[in-house]
């Protein structure tokens, strides 16, 4: 019904006529054809998206937005909404006109008989539709059944009317002239003529009528109020546009057939002539004057062919105030539909609404303020493009969303609904566009400008929706394809990127860890966060702390992966995320972890793990790069992570099944159970900074097994409005924390001052020694600091030429530096003070060759044995001149870079290698130790 009493609007009694006049019989039938063919395309799509899933209010804001996403769903809401208002004002225009012509009929005028009298009686009219609607919608409805009969019985008389021929000479005159060939032949082909200003063609008159099929979206509109929306909603709206557009061809081909283009009106010229074979000419000849009557000139053309006239005006008066009131009752629920969303700001205060119906007034008192201000206009041919193209651009996206769902090959895209086709729906969209700019290229750039705008807001934004939208499932498909044809390109050196898998655990307790892997990825390659948990735990824990990882990455708008494993060890917890993170091409090539401060004290079975996860990425031909600052980089005991929700306020039946599911009640609800984390074997520093609080750093989401941390809306929504990562950074209490602590944090998120990067290039590794502090030196943060590359000098004594010849390596390489400098002296005897630094160091774990009571240990490699040291002398020596060498050159430096020594195994013990790292890097500024796996990854080759 709601779709009926909109299509069948003011155009059909007041321009139907007139589009017959312009175009002509065969024109104008292919010009309602196009408008049908746009509509019904739109209809089909229409009802293969409110028929995949439940439809609620909103109507066809509702269907785009959960279709394509909130960027498009957002800008056509808008749209549609202005739209709807326009519309108003255009179906009361047409209501205005047809009372103006009644009362020029008996001579009769309110103000002017012009503009004005559209404006008044407008303003009236919107008034009382206005009431109409805030009473309720019961009365909307009931309205309309009435105004259905009403048009109805104005067309029958229309029918009716036409097939009885004139009844005098004055409607003769006025160019009614009953069916007959001559008249048909004579309006079959087109005549376009200039009308109010405008000199129109085929698709000139075609925006005009469009606005007449536009009613389709009448009964979606109102989606909210509908008992079975999924189902009343594609018959009702298909069975409208098949009745509506076969009595929209038969009028036009009757009011054709008995009704002649132009006629003065003037009975005395026809009596004269009145019998004679050509009667008609006289009368119809306006070519030297101008002329009130025919299809050109009278809008009223329907009445004058009518049975009993007042029935039309009525029909007329129906159709028209029917549309309006559809229209005015649908754009505030498409309104509130949209502000419920929050998509846009200032918007939310139209989401309230009132009674048991939820009547949305203040989208109401909104949409009657728009249409009051377009009623001023009193034009109806200029209101008319400008509806056509905010709907045309509603349909195109209406049928795009149906093509691009089904390309998308989402499982969830299932339509009830299956007389409906992708590329029909893709030759819907771009038939919506092509006639938009057809009908007029401004006014569709200006609708694209529009709907891009709105698009691009919404974007930025970044609603927190999920709506499963078939952007969604596009994105998934586009990436799997992306990911399949990666697998197709072979590797090349020049394409290499530094992909890195980040022994982080929870992304929040290392921020400085996480910070600098990505100054080394910036979203340009891979970056995979990796965290270990001890023993088996639910499913349900490990979403819990997916979600807290991922959250945390958006918040610091770090572009990252989460990877968590289960594991009783740190080394065999590392061994599956090197074997199973990444996908095809993109897999981690790099491994980077914090340093082992506490290695002196820890357990020695966790020295040895992490000694032996070195060990265990080298074998599988992984980079490694430990990172060390002096601060320490666990801060999981200092930084306020987020809000704590004891399970126990969680869905008890939710718990449980999953619980069942996954077998792991004890795991939830135990008190016994400790739900811990390796952070201890990842990197807890010695000197990691404190705040009176327990110096154990723990990485877990978990305090205790019965508790998950969640982050509430609220609280991400503060924190989404601070302005800088640095103001995330609170103490537990809540606190700020002290300014000092703070800098540590962040200190690879601020620019550094300027200064030097030195590069301790020792060992050749594939260049990666290299490439990582160029990366570095490429990113804001360390913008002001130029490279110092230092290297060994060759077995000949001639520094000069080493030197040169270095330097023309890195030019080739198109490597920037500030100097070059080259070690001779790497062999010489370390100072004793070098050397008793170092004693210090392994004195923990030294034995006695052939020492019974640390057979254990020896046989675990955790201690050091006199011939280990004899053997590994001369390494030893070098490691210690390599102190000597960065105190002398590199303690003002911003950062270091320096090759990682490899163990060899069964060689060198954890506690020697450890010693080793800790004579490089104690006391030094920041540090990255960084070792390649040989492959090259920088080429002096174009």
């Amino acid at each position: 019904m709601r779709c009926l009493l909109n299509i069948w609007g003011v155009m059909l009694f007041l321009r139907l006529s007139w589009v017959i006049g312009q175009a002509g019989i065969g024109e104008g039938t292919a010009i309602i054809c196009l408008a049908n063919i746009v509509t019904l395309v739109t209809s089909i799509s229409m009802s293969a998206v409110c028929t995949n899933g439940q439809i609620k209010g909103g109507g066809i804001y509702y269907m785009i937005s959960r279709s394509l996403g909130p960027e498009f769903g957002g800008a056509i809401g808008l749209m549609f909404t202005l739209a709807n208002s326009v519309a108003v004002s255009m179906y009361i225009v047409g209501f205005c006109e047809s009372l103006q012509d009644l009362l020029r009929s008996f001579g009769t005028t309110i103000i002017d008989g012009a503009s004005n009298d559209i404006r008044v009686v407008g303003l009236v009219t919107l008034i009382g539709i206005f009431i109409l609607a805030i009473v309720g919608m019961d009365w909307v409805t009931r309205t309309q059944m009435c105004l259905l009969f009403v048009l109805i019985a104005s067309q029958i008389d229309f029918v009716i009317g036409s097939f009885l021929g004139p009844e005098d000479d004055e409607e003769i005159v006025k160019g009614f002239v009953g069916y007959n060939v001559e008249t048909f032949v004579s309006n079959l082909y087109p005549d376009y003529r200039n009308y109010e200003g405008v000199d129109h063609d085929f698709f000139s008159v075609f925006s005009v009528f469009f606005p007449a099929v536009t009613g389709i979206v009448a009964g979606a509109n109102l989606s909210g109020d509908l008992k079975d929306p999924s189902s009343a909603i594609p018959i009702g709206t298909l069975l409208a546009i098949v009745i509506t557009f076969l009595s929209y061809v038969g009028y036009g081909f009757m009011m054709g057939g008995c009704v002649l283009r132009t006629a003065s009106g003037n009975v005395t010229e026809y009596l004269q002539v009145k019998g004679e074979p050509n009667e008609w000419t006289i009368f119809s000849n306006c070519t030297d004057r101008p002329c009130m009557y025919g299809l050109h000139n009278d809008n009223q053309a329907m009445e004058l062919a009518s049975s009993w006239g007042p029935l039309i005006y009525g029909g007329c008066f129906a159709a028209t105030l029917s549309s309006a009131i559809a229209s005015l009752v649908g754009a505030p629920r498409v309104l509130q539909a949209l502000a419920k969303d929050k998509l846009y700001p200032l918007i939310g205060f139209f989401s309230k609404g009132h009674g048991a119906n939820n009547d949305p007034v203040r989208g109401y008192i909104l949409v009657f303020v728009i249409s009051f201000g377009c009623i001023l206009i009193a034009q109806l041919n200029v209101i008319a493009p400008l509806l056509s193209n905010f709907f045309l651009a509603a349909y195109a996206l209406i049928n795009f969303s149906v093509f691009h769902a089904s390309i998308s090959k989402s499982p969830g895209w299932r339509p009830a609904f299956k007389y409906y086709n992708a590329w029909v729906s893709l030759i819907g969209t771009l038939l919506c566009i092509a006639v938009m700019f057809l009908m007029s290229w401004v006014m569709a750039l200006f609708t694209f400008v529009v709907v891009i705008t709105l698009y691009l807001y919404v974007s930025y934004r970044k609603p927190e929706v999920n709506w499963g939208s078939s952007t969604q499932a596009h994105s998934y498909s586009s990436a799997l394809k992306a990911m399949l044809e990666l697998n197709r390109v072979e590797e090349h050196v020049k394409n290499f990127r530094p992909q890195v898998l980040v022994l982080t655990g929870m992304p929040g307790s290392r921020p400085p860890l996480v910070d600098f892997a990505y100054l080394i990825t910036k979203g340009l390659s891979l970056l995979v966060c990796a965290h270990i948990l001890k023993a088996t735990h639910s499913q349900r824990v490990h979403e819990a702390l997916t979600k807290k990882a991922y959250q945390w990455l958006i918040r610091h708008k770090v572009k990252a992966f989460f990877c968590i494993t289960e594991d009783d060890s740190f080394e065999a917890g590392c061994q599956v995320l090197m074997q199973i993170s990444g996908l095809g091409k993109l897999r981690p090539n790099m491994i980077l972890m914090g340093y082992k401060g506490n290695w002196r004290t820890c357990d020695p079975e966790e020295l040895k793990q992490y000694f032996n996860v070195i060990h265990n990425a080298l074998d599988r031909y992984l980079a490694v790069g430990i990172l060390r600052v002096q601060e320490g980089l666990d801060y999981s005991g200092i930084i306020q992570d987020e809000e704590f929700v004891p399970i126990s306020t969680l869905d008890k039946k939710d718990a449980e099944e999953k619980m069942r599911r996954n077998q792991s009640s004890n795991q939830l609800v135990s008190q016994d159970v400790n739900i811990s984390v390796l952070s201890d074997a990842l990197n807890s520093d010695t000197e990691s900074p404190s705040m009176n609080c327990d110096p154990v750093a723990s990485d877990s989401l978990l305090e205790s097994s019965t508790t998950v941390t969640v982050t509430s809306k609220k609280s991400r929504k503060t924190l989404k409005t601070q302005k800088s990562n640095i103001a995330m950074y609170v103490s537990p209490g809540g606190e700020p924390l002290p300014k000092s602590i703070l800098n540590n944090i962040t200190q690879f998120q601020r620019k550094q001052p300027k200064g030097l990067i030195d590069v301790w290039w020792l060992y050749d590794d594939g260049g990666l020694t290299l490439l990582i502090p160029y990366i570095l030196s490429t990113r804001s943060q360390f913008s002001g600091c130029q490279l110092r590359i230092f290297s060994l000098a060759s077995k000949g004594d001639d520094l000069d030429n080493d030197q040169r010849n270095l330097a023309a390596l890195l030019s080739k390489f198109r490597i920037d530096y500030s100097d070059v400098v080259i070690i001779s002296d790497i062999h010489k005897k370390a100072m004793d003070s070098t050397r008793k630094e170092f004693e210090t160091f392994i004195e923990p774990f030294r034995v006695k060759d052939g020492d019974s009571s640390d057979t254990s240990k020896t046989s675990n490699k955790t201690c050091i044995t006199e011939s280990e040291l004899l053997a590994l002398k001369e390494k030893t020596n070098r490691h210690m001149r390599i102190r000597e060498l960065l105190l002398q050159y590199s303690m003002e430096s911003t950062f270091i870079v320096m090759a990682l020594p490899i163990p060899r195994k069964d060689v060198v013990s954890a506690p020697l290698y450890m010693a080793w790292l800790e004579l490089l890097t104690k006391g030094m500024p920041p540090c990255l130790i960084i070792r390649g796996n040989q492959t090259s990854v920088i080429t002096v080759y174009s």
